[in-house]
């Protein structure tokens, strides 16, 4: 009986250590980033260093985990018109994810460039998202990024892989 118990201790102790450390698992709160994940869905991220173009991200700002797109990289030159279209280094970005582009919450001058080290993140319901296009949130820095996101858990009928 005690090693049944022992050996369930260092199962549990195993399966929280790698939730915290290698795979986060969250649950969403808010409509920025609908309609690719919507309010109390359950997300797994996965820790990671290598961020592209179109990932979707959790960081933290404020003691709060926010999650959002990056849209550009560090040294990247972001324009986004008055229409919402967004370019990167004079490239316009192709997001299917966008069901209604926006301007959004701006109080940036375009163009910018991304600082070394930082990302530039939005979310995918730009009339609503709090994003970096505001100086509230600004930049994001490399090690506020908690990891990206890769599996919706929940709700059951919608698990899917996130691109």
């Amino acid at each position: 009986m005690r090693t049944t118990i022992y050996a369930l201790i260092v199962v549990a102790a195993v399966a929280v250590l790698t939730a915290t450390m290698f795979l986060p698992v969250l649950q969403v709160s808010g409509s920025s980033m609908e309609p690719t994940l919507s309010d109390e869905d359950i997300i797994v991220l996965v820790k990671s260093n290598h961020l592209e173009t179109g990932d979707l991200v959790g960081f933290y700002y404020q003691n709060k985990l926010l999650l959002k797109r990056v849209v550009a990289g560090p040294g990247d030159i972001v324009d986004i018109d008055e229409d919402g279209n967004v370019y990167v280094n004079d490239a316009l970005l192709d997001e299917p994810y966008v069901t209604e582009k926006s301007l959004g919450e701006s109080d940036l001058d375009y163009p910018v460039q991304v600082p070394e080290g930082r990302y530039f993140v939005m979310g995918d319901n730009r009339a609503t998202s709090i994003d970096s296009r505001s100086s509230a949130i600004g930049y994001i820095e490399a090690d506020q990024i908690v990891g990206r996101v890769i599996l919706r858990v929940w709700p059951l009928n919608q698990i899917s892989l996130i691109q």
